[in-house]
């Protein structure tokens, strides 16, 4: 509500920025199903984007003892520990092939920040950013609040929810500036294939695009996929390239808030000098557990990959036995993503839903299942499914839904 003041017109008490940005749908969704367990109820919960798996006790002891080191009391440098930002490139250039410099690195409070980082030093008042959709909820949230323009480019089951160059090329305007790449997908699982990847990064490099490339889930592959590095794949996209990563997923660290930004030197220090006001440096006891796992080897994201591939596997099977839902094969990260239309207009426990926004409500409140709607993804007509649950809340979730959604009348 808008107040009068005595020097001037009624103002917002919420700047118009802010009041624009949507709650992360994710996080509402794992709100709600935890605030349904904490009032007794049996709540199975698929909408939480993180492993279900302990950080690794080595890991653990590392901050534990870091917590009494007094270095660790006190600020340190705000791109990061000089030590964690020679690791994070280390790791990268093992993992990827990607050889950048520890210079090139800026630890993040988070995957999220380093997001949002990226599009804040790249874009100015009405750039345009191609955003392949289904997306990551915080994408187009983080290009608006940088007053970037995201472009929505539409895929769908026909090419395995992956955007091609004529579709990015349709789209594309004088006014674009950046591509949003993204491969592992949250939400739909789906993995660039490397020619693929040539394709779309030769087709940025001609267009003289940024590419923003956010390889959180670059370790959660399955079956014959595989992921490739953009920068890698096309050399001469890496002046204009912008990787975002993190330890959230690898090594089940999402509540530690440790990511990273890495980019051409520029970038790197305008967002170095943008976190300088914003949050200062991540906190150290994190960066020193963050140090820890990025310096040992992948043991630990082995085990967790071979559990979500079974799980995969299965919920694979059982969301395709329900009738009226449909569901791809996902290649990686650990999430289905099913098409619920075949849903939409029949009531269930008495309710009619017309959106699988309606739907995702009928789904907690009477199977007292969560799962996120596509509407948050910009995907109507879908549900986002987690499946790093153990395996019997795995099962047990998705036949509630499958008696449910059976139970039509």
């Amino acid at each position: 509500m808008a107040t009068r003041t005595e020097t001037g017109p009624a103002r917002a008490r919420i700047s118009a920025r802010a009041a624009a940005v949507a709650p992360s749908a994710t996080l509402a969704v794992d709100a709600k199903a935890k605030a349904l367990v904490a009032a007794g109820e049996n709540v199975i919960g698929f909408g939480a984007g993180e492993p279900d798996f302990p950080t690794p006790e080595a890991i653990v002891e590392v901050a534990a003892a870091a917590c009494r080191d007094p270095r660790n009391h006190r600020y340190t440098p705000t791109a990061g520990l000089p030590e964690l930002r020679a690791a994070v490139a280390a790791k990268t250039r093992r993992d990827s092939g990607f050889a950048v410099e520890a210079s090139q690195v800026l630890v993040t409070n988070g995957g999220k920040q380093a997001v949002a980082h990226a599009f804040a030093v790249l874009c100015d008042p009405g750039d345009e950013v191609l955003v392949p959709a289904p997306y990551w909820t915080t994408y187009p949230e983080a290009i608006a609040l940088a007053g970037g323009v995201p472009v929505v480019v539409p895929t769908d089951e026909s090419t395995g929810f992956r955007a091609t160059v004529d579709q990015l090329e349709a789209a594309c305007t004088p006014r674009t500036k950046v591509l949003l790449f993204v491969s592992p997908s949250n939400p739909t699982g789906a993995v660039y294939p490397r020619e693929e990847v040539e394709a779309i990064g030769r087709w940025a490099a001609e267009r003289g695009l940024w590419v923003v490339t956010d390889e959180i889930y670059e370790h959660l592959v399955y079956g014959g996929a595989s992921h490739h590095s953009l920068p890698v794949v096309v050399p001469e996209l890496a002046e204009r390239c912008v990787v975002v990563n993190g330890v959230a997923k690898t090594y089940a660290m999402t509540g530690w808030r440790v990511g990273w930004l890495i980019g051409p030197p520029d970038v790197v220090a305008a967002a170095t000098n943008l976190q300088s006001h914003e949050t200062s440096n991540v906190a150290n006891v994190s960066q020193r557990a963050a140090l820890a796992a990025v310096s040992g080897d992948l043991e630990a994201v082995a085990a967790m990959r071979a559990a979500f591939d079974r799980r995969r596997v299965t919920i694979h099977r059982l969301l395709n036995e329900i009738d009226g839902v449909s569901c791809i094969e996902p290649q990686g990260a650990f999430y289905a993503f099913p098409s619920v239309t075949g849903l939409l207009g029949r009531r269930f426990a008495g309710r009619t839903a017309t959106t699988s926004a309606e739907l995702a409500e009928v789904a907690i409140e009477e199977a007292k299942v969560a799962v996120v709607p596509g509407e948050a993804f910009g995907a109507p007509g879908y549900f986002r499914l987690s499946y790093a649950l153990g395996d019997e809340a795995l099962e047990e979730g998705v036949g509630r839904l499958a008696r449910l959604f059976g139970a039509a009348g």
